[in-house]
């Protein structure tokens, strides 16, 4: 049992308490729930300002904070002000590289401005995990948050919590409550099929990305359209998951494939797959096959051939979600407007005129025959 020192009301003297035979220690968020009579939840959820909490539980819970000196509690602190200058930010638990530089684009641009941030992270894009991810978030005491998740259908729980809290979002859906920010998934795969068209290409392949996707939705779509306005059909759709290894697999396919010339993959890594695939099946990279992908991450300059692609400025989209965030955060009492950073088609060696198809027919040799360099990773 704690000790108490006369003249207290029976509280712990000057904010902390001392178990028998131990050193005083400072108020816990327990001692705080104990004395307001409520759980430990309320408390967190209280000090977070979170909107679903009764008056008269919050006075309790404020009275306790301040008897108890839990002032000296992050938490308490940022009460005290009314600003925890804390943004949060929610990312897919993934290694791709699009998600990491989403991330530093947030994180760079938030201490510019005086920002902490906080992150949580989810295993998958579905609005129940986001939910969840954000919760945390919330509880924490952020005062805005940017979900960096590629949300295709928000729900009544994430549509709550955003209009608790300032959210933007970059390449997902879109709450009630939100702002997008985000590149045109549109332009990316007009840009990758104009151009392979442009070169003569009678056709063009696509490895899409994973169908829960909005960015991969987007550009399997645009890339349909893009290739009916020139008159021509779409091939069947091939199945990746943004990873080298699947763009590996459906390279192996194209490759045996002769009048596959021309190739649009969903992503960077998926492109490098198909080029090594493509290169142990004897097609040479521009000359037989023309490949695109999407992103311009650091390999993609050092690839060989270099690929064309199509970048991303993940960076400024960060930095874009963050200054929109703090707009909000402000006081700013309407949404200034979806924001669309402007993607550019980078054109690099892996992209060629069409051959004539006599002169293709001659060249095809064997695996290896030809091939200039190799893929990524040999």
């Amino acid at each position: 049992m704690a000790s108490t020192t006369p003249g207290t009301a029976g509280g712990p003297a000057e904010g902390r308490t001392a178990p028998e035979g131990g050193a005083a220690r400072p108020p816990g968020m327990t001692d705080v729930a104990r004395l307001a009579g409520v759980s430990a939840q309320t408390v967190s959820r209280t000090l977070a300002g979170h909107p679903h909490v009764r008056p008269e539980t919050r006075a309790r819970v404020l009275a306790a904070v301040g008897q108890l000196g839990y002032r000296r509690n992050n938490a308490a602190r940022a009460l005290s002000s009314g600003r925890s200058r804390t943004i949060g930010v929610v990312t897919l638990r993934t290694t791709f590289a699009s998600r990491a530089g989403l991330a530093l684009g947030v994180e760079t641009a938030a201490r510019a401005a005086g920002y902490a941030v906080s992150g949580a992270t989810t295993a998958s894009p579905d609005a129940a995990a986001v939910t969840e991810a954000l919760t945390r978030l919330v509880d924490q005491g952020v005062e805005g948050v940017v979900l960096c998740v590629p949300l295709v259908r928000a729900s009544p729980a994430l549509e709550r919590l955003t209009r608790a809290v300032p959210t933007v979002t970059v390449d997902g859906a879109r709450t009630a409550a939100t702002e997008v920010v985000a590149v045109d998934q549109a332009q990316v795969a007009r840009l990758a099929t104009r151009h392979l068209t442009d070169l003569g290409h009678e056709s063009v392949w696509h490895v899409a990305g994973p169908g829960e996707w909005l960015d991969a939705s987007a550009r399997r779509t645009a890339w349909q359209d893009a290739l009916r306005e020139r008159g021509l059909t779409a091939p069947p759709v091939l199945e990746g998951d943004w990873t080298p290894e699947s763009g590996y697999r459906n390279g192996l396919v194209l490759g045996r494939i002769p009048e596959a010339t021309a190739v649009f993959a969903a992503s960077d890594e998926m492109a490098f797959g198909v080029i090594r695939a493509l290169r142990e099946l004897g097609r040479r990279v521009p000359e037989d096959v023309s490949v695109v992908g999407v992103d311009d991450i650091a390999l993609a300059a050092y690839c060989a051939p270099g690929l064309t692609t199509v970048a991303q400025p993940f960076t400024a989209v960060g930095a874009l979600a963050v200054a929109r965030l703090l707009r909000r955060v402000g006081g700013a009492a309407e949404a200034a407007g979806a924001a669309r950073p402007e993607p550019v088609l980078v054109v690099r060696a892996s992209t060629a005129p069409a051959a004539r198809p006599g002169a293709r027919t001659a060249r095809r040799g064997g695996p290896g025959d030809g091939a200039p360099g190799g893929g990524p990773g040999d």
